[in-house]
């Protein structure tokens, strides 16, 4: 646990907020009790740790995730011990610590991931201890059970899969069916749904902007036969394949035991649930390849048990996770480093100027200064981003200097908190990566009396040119 703390605070230290980082701590600046994108549990850890510290800078908004991953990995340690036994414990963390898309993404970045897993992982833990439980302790347990999948709904709206899942055990399980006969399981579902309730009226209050555009961004209009193959090989690489095949191995070994071993079957009908409709979604429709990592991550006891049973007698094995744990903190090293100090361009000049793979890490502060320096913030001229992403770049980089807005047609929490159509008759300095006047013309002519070309503003990544920004005067918006 301490050495992985150490490995991501010094990851997170070294570089400045990515794309959706940056969105989330700028639209979140303000405290809502919801946010269209995502439920609002990552947006209030940033927000809160922002008040606390007086600052929104990268890494202090970065110190809840982080300290919610080391309560994560404490988390799964109790899991696979208390199911297989304390090797299988031991393994489960060093899997789980090895994994990029747990440890490296949700575990030290502004994610709604990092809270879900660790809410995740305590209500699995609470349900292992509550399913042979009597009397008073049962219903801790199961209270338990149901805060957690309340936090974690609270976290991401895929947690309510996971949460299914603990219904499909209960009816398949026949030791444990006979919960369905008392009220335990029950009152947690009913806690569950009241820590979900504040979620759930303000999607009322708004339209259900959130689940119309979560349930939006899984359709589509054609169909793809290879992409439930496409979405588990992304899910592979997020994982890495050594991982992730063998989990899914023993996830199906588990289905092929069933209910009877009682072990697996719960970890089993926690995690297929959301890889099964993950992958039935892309048949016609968009997947992340993350979404569905935080339930799969819930079979690693399964696959910690297997590596502590054939670690001491398979060469490979040990081979294979000596390699990983050099792996993967050499990928931090190097992503990390060039993040801080941008050594990449003066081994690979293909990546200078404009094509610098390190600046979504690099925040746009460069931006604020020379716009201040041509007195183009305040005199109330607006500043407009043309994608969501962009905008929350731009947002997190001027920190209140102006207003900021979204003219795309995907503002997200922008179109909500700050709707373009508020700011009518006003001047705008567009900024706009990616676009010449020509098409900046082309797709917001027609909402501007006129839009002239300034001149682009020079981002620096560690001292050097790293991307010239395109920067555009709308004349009085319509």
């Amino acid at each position: 646990m301490l050495a992985s703390l150490a490995a991501r605070l010094a990851f997170a230290a070294s570089m400045g907020l990515g794309i959706d980082e940056s969105y989330m701590v700028a639209a979140g600046r303000a405290f809502r009790l919801g946010y269209v994108d995502h439920p609002p549990a990552a947006w209030w850890l940033a927000w809160a740790a922002a008040q606390l510290a007086g600052t929104d800078g990268a890494f202090v908004v970065r110190l809840p995730f982080i300290a919610l991953f080391s309560l994560s990995t404490w988390l799964m340690y109790q899991l696979a011990a208390t199911m297989f036994g304390p090797r299988a414990g031991f393994w489960a963390v060093v899997l789980l610590n090895l994994t990029p898309v747990l440890a490296v993404t949700a575990g030290a970045w502004v994610l709604p991931d990092g809270p879900l897993i660790a809410a995740m992982l305590g209500a699995t833990l609470c349900l292992v201890r509550a399913l042979p439980a009597h009397g008073p302790a049962a219903w801790r347990w199961w209270l338990g059970v149901g805060g957690g999948f309340g936090l974690a709904l609270c976290s991401k709206y895929t947690a309510v899969l996971p949460a299914a899942g603990v219904g499909l055990y209960l009816l398949s399980q026949p030791t444990h069916r006979r919960w369905l006969l008392r009220p335990q399981p029950y009152v947690a579902a009913l806690l569950a749904a009241l820590l979900f309730a504040p979620v759930l009226a303000w999607n009322v209050r708004h339209g259900f902007v959130s689940f119309l555009f979560q349930g939006g961004r899984a359709t589509g209009d054609s169909w793809h036969l290879l992409g439930p193959l496409a979405t588990l090989g992304g899910e592979a690489l997020f994982f890495l394949p050594w991982i992730f095949v063998p989990l899914l191995l023993c996830l199906a070994r588990a289905v092929r035991r069933g209910p009877a071993a009682s072990s697996g079957w719960l970890l089993a009908c926690l995690s297929l649930p959301s890889l099964v409709v993950f992958a039935a979604i892309s048949l016609r429709g968009h997947v992340l390849f993350h979404w569905a990592a935080p339930a799969a991550m819930l079979g690693l006891p399964l696959l910690g048990a297997g590596v502590a049973h054939h670690i001491a007698t398979s060469r490979w094995l040990r081979r294979m996770v000596l390699a990983t744990a050099l792996l993967v903190p050499l990928g931090m090293l190097v992503v990390g480093s060039n993040a801080r100090f941008n050594w990449l361009p003066n081994v690979l000049p293909a990546f200078g100027l404009g094509h610098d793979p390190g600046m979504a890490l690099v925040d746009w502060t460069d931006l604020r200064n020379q716009l201040a320096a041509r007195r183009l913030l305040g005199h109330g001229l607006v500043v407009a981003g043309t994608r969501w992403n962009d905008t929350g770049k731009v947002d997190y980089a001027l920190h209140g200097a102006a207003p900021v807005i979204c003219l795309g047609y995907d503002p997200r929490q922008y179109g909500l908190t700050r709707p373009a159509s508020d700011y009518r008759g006003a001047d705008m300095i567009i900024v706009a990566p990616r676009y010449s006047l020509a098409d900046i013309t082309e797709r917001f002519g027609d909402s501007f009396a006129a839009i002239t070309a300034l001149p682009p503003v020079l981002l620096h990544h560690a001292g050097k040119p790293a991307m010239l920004l395109p920067v555009f005067l709308g004349h009085r918006f319509k």
